[in-house]
């Protein structure tokens, strides 16, 4: 038993085992921050004709107060946008130790989405449709992104991203991951074809049979690989990036409206590239910091008969203070 519990106590050790030539270790155990987030998403479909529309709903703006202890962050976030809508739920965390990091998100987009663009073919007007307000479309995402640092006692994601450490000298890693995401798409294809009806009574065509469905449902497992990088620009001035690409299996059930072709040319079963994308700036002397922070999703189906193109994200800018320094750091000073 005492073997087991050295060896856990090393593992856990190791989660957080940086060289300090590189990485400033955090100094204090609280935080207090504000925080505001704009949420981004844009939803393409594409039939097996390359009829094509792009979904995007209203962009939401959140501000709110965050207080956290060591590695841990609590908060909360008023959406100002949709203040009198209950339809969007959202909630997204990201926790990082200099070895391993986690992403949880799960997404309700509500019915507010609007067509951005879309495309019928050469010499059809589709100019009337963008911006058209279209509550036929109901999008869920949920899931999770687990990834490891390889030159973890290096390179921090922490100091770009949770303003834990502070990176010191510039450095980068090979990155590695799997991930998880359960993606549920409903259409109201009548709907969509009385629109399209509406605004373009010129185009007499009807929408291909690859968009009409009422609703799929598939899973996402994901092995990823990338790089990320923290440049440091001047003293404690960090910008920092990482691309993850992944390979994504996809299983699905799907509910097709019109039977013009089978269920089994629809499957999702296959094979297809996703993306992960991390980008931040930030400030921090360790004892107060400010900065600029992205996480972006991208997801991608393509089969003969039907393809989705999917893309979430959000981008938070904040400023806050530590305060309450840990007894090491306190013996550390009292020493020197």
């Amino acid at each position: 038993m005492k073997r087991v519990g050295k060896t856990l106590g090393a593992l856990v050790a190791e989660f957080n085992n940086i060289d300090t030539n590189y990485i400033e270790p955090q100094h204090y155990n609280f935080t207090v921050m504000a925080q505001s987030t704009l949420t981004l998403e844009v939803y393409r479909l594409k039939s097996k004709s390359n009829q094509s529309i792009v979904f995007g709903p209203e962009s939401s703006i959140k501000v709110g107060p965050y207080f956290g202890y060591r590695w841990m962050f609590l908060g909360y976030t008023f959406d100002l946008s949709h203040m009198n809508s209950n339809s969007k739920k959202e909630f997204n965390l990201s926790l990082y130790s200099s070895m391993l990091g986690i992403d949880l998100f799960y997404r309700r987009t509500g019915n507010d989405y609007r067509i951005r663009s879309a495309d019928f073919g050469d010499g059809v007007n589709t100019k009337p449709l963008e911006g058209m307000a279209f509550s036929g479309l109901n999008v869920g995402i949920t899931g999770f992104n687990l990834y490891y640092i390889f030159n973890h006692r290096k390179f921090s994601y922490p100091a770009a991203f949770s303003q834990s450490t502070c990176q010191k000298r510039s450095a980068g890693s090979a990155i590695f991951g799997i991930g998880y995401t359960h993606h549920s798409l409903d259409l109201n294809y009548n709907e969509l074809q009385a629109s399209v009806e509406r605004y373009l009574p010129d185009y007499s065509e009807k929408l291909d049979s690859g968009l009409m469905f009422n609703k799929v449902k598939y899973d996402d497992f994901s092995v990823y690989g990338g790089y990320g990088y923290n440049y440091v620009v001047a003293k404690n001035c960090l910008l920092a990036a990482s691309l993850s690409l992944g390979i994504g299996y996809k299983r699905s059930v799907g509910d097709l409206q019109k039977s013009s072709f089978s269920f089994r040319d629809f499957s999702f079963r296959n094979f297809n590239i996703d993306g992960v994308g991390r980008f931040g700036f930030v400030w921090n002397n360790t004892k107060w910091y400010v900065g600029a922070s992205a996480i972006l999703h991208a997801y991608n189906y393509h089969k003969s008969q039907f393809s989705t193109n999917n893309f979430f994200g959000s981008v938070n800018v904040y400023a806050g203070f530590n305060f309450g320094k840990r007894k090491s750091y306190k013996q550390k000073k009292k020493a020197e």
